[in-house]
């Protein structure tokens, strides 16, 4: 594990960081045709550097070079040991780096830097190095043919792939798209969050670095209607894959409507349950972990538990244990180890959050806030993405069932019970893409993640199945029958 450092020791590394300040195509450094943007310091608001962005000619440059890298099959033909061997010397250039990875991210996201040193980075390498180690080891198929014929079933590389990144976790959620997307063999560009876009140039330059040919890994920093739309309605763009709200997924399935009908891979919004039956045991467990599912990066996390259903035989000691467990939880200053939750990304999030609080509040910071609301509180259906959890009581175990499905999303829930009966009826039960046992988790790396409902579609992350969503399946039919036998042909 990495030991942390001094609040004054990782300021000292931010002052030294050579930030980028442009987008990363065909392999280089080069302004973008769109205008000037300020990356802010969200704790601070001071403005760390400004970006020259991509707009539409940028998307159309990109694409351009991406479809000729793709064709040329330098990455795309390349064998997938090779591939394996760049992206492995990628995650060893990104270890290297990963205090000032860290360091950027902490400071242009808000994130504590604790997390950003203990998990965002290590999970960012662990990540890409589980894909490219798959790289070399996933069989294709033949299928049960008869003994005229020879059919295999093959995965190819789906071709030009374009990334929508979120703010919350920008390394994280790049390494979730790269990793198995270049694995796979596609040529892909990413487009983050218009908040948080450094990492995601550095770990560009990273790959070029390590061996990734120019035009197989580009990063167009930018707005929504200057890159992201361009790159959903691109007729040359074979895939998106999303992460962010439901709403903007939503823009992406039109886009791709309107254009080639790209296939769009979402991830999208959460308003996910933590269920406590009347017969949960050990409450200072089930207290951490609904309180590390509810804070964890403040909240915004879109599956974050922050709806707590409670069988009323147990609310009142769990509700008196989660008040102590939070008494740990600091909020403050993200470049201090000591605490757990930072800054909020931007004003307009942080007027978001507190527009569902009575405390309003000044400033980029919101303290953990446990509200008790009935089922039908907007508090309780709604994604509010900040450190609130919304609290309601049930009488009955079923109840707490029905209320968990109560939502138009379904991405994970956690159930909380002695009973393995009840845990696995309740798992089955619930609507859900995971759904964890006696802890709150998305499962790892060798699991798949996403959801139900208006939490996406059309894919997952992690796991082999992350393989399959940058891939095209083909059938090769061979017939063994003999030409001069008449009979046989067909």
């Amino acid at each position: 594990m990495t030991d942390l450092l001094t609040r004054a020791e990782y300021s000292a590394i931010a002052a030294d960081i050579d930030l980028p300040s442009a987008p990363y195509i065909d392999g280089k450094f080069r302004p973008g045709s769109g205008p000037v943007m300020s990356t802010v310091n969200p704790a601070t608001g001071d403005v760390l550097t400004e970006i020259v962005t991509a707009d539409e000619a940028d998307v159309d440059l990109a694409v351009q070079k991406a479809r000729e890298a793709f064709d040329q099959g330098h990455w795309s033909r390349m064998h997938p040991a090779n591939r394996k061997d760049i992206l492995i010397r990628l995650c060893k250039l990104i270890t290297r780096r990963r205090r000032e990875l860290a360091v950027m991210e902490s400071i242009e996201s808000g994130k504590p830097i604790r997390d950003c040193e203990l998990i965002d980075v290590p999970e960012a390498i662990a990540c890409i190095k589980w894909h490219a180690e798959a790289a070399d080891k996933l069989y294709d198929q033949a299928g049960p043919s008869g003994d005229d014929a020879i059919s295999l079933i093959v995965r190819e590389p789906i071709g030009v792939v374009a990334a929508i990144l979120p703010w919350n976790f920008p390394l994280m959620m790049l390494a979730w798209k790269i990793g198995p997307a270049l694995a796979a063999g596609c040529s892909v560009i990413v487009k983050p969050a218009e908040q948080t876009s450094l990492t995601a140039l550095r770990v560009a330059e990273l790959a070029h670095m390590a061996g990734v040919p120019r035009g197989v890994f580009q990063v167009l920093p930018g707005d929504g209607p200057c890159v992201g739309e361009p790159m959903g309605r691109h007729m040359d763009v074979d895939m998106v894959s999303f992460t962010g709200s439901t709403d903007t997924g939503r823009r992406f399935l039109r886009y791709a409507a309107d254009s080639n009908m790209k296939k769009v891979v979402l991830e999208c919004g959460g308003k996910n349950p933590a269920v406590v039956l009347s017969d949960a045991e050990n409450l200072d467990h089930v207290a951490e972990h609904v309180v590390n599912g509810a804070f964890w990066n403040a909240g915004q996390n879109c599956s974050a538990t922050s709806r707590l259903i409670v069988h009323r035989d147990v609310h009142a000691p769990l509700m008196e244990r989660i008040g102590a467990r939070l008494r740990d939880w600091k909020t403050g200053d993200p470049l201090d180890p000591a605490n757990h939750i930072g800054a909020l990304v931007d004003a307009e999030h942080c007027a978001k959050v507190r527009s569902y609080l009575k405390e309003k509040g000044k400033g980029p910071y919101v303290a953990p806030v446990v509200l008790e609301v009935k089922p039908d509180d907007k508090a309780m259906r709604e994604e509010i993405f900040g450190p609130v959890l919304s609290v309601t009581t049930v009488a009955t175990n079923e109840k707490a069932i029905a209320l968990a499905n109560d939502t138009e999303y379904g991405l994970t829930a956690s159930v909380f019970t002695a009973s393995t009966r009840r845990a696995l009826r309740a798992a089955r039960d619930i609507r859900a893409g995971t759904v964890t046992v006696n802890c709150y988790g998305e499962g790892d790396i060798t699991t798949p993640f996403g959801g139900f409902k208006q939490s996406g579609f059309g894919g997952r992350d992690n796991g082999l199945h992350a393989h399959d969503q940058y891939t095209e399946v083909k059938t090769i039919w061979v017939d063994l029958t003999d030409p001069a036998d008449g009979d046989n042909i067909g």
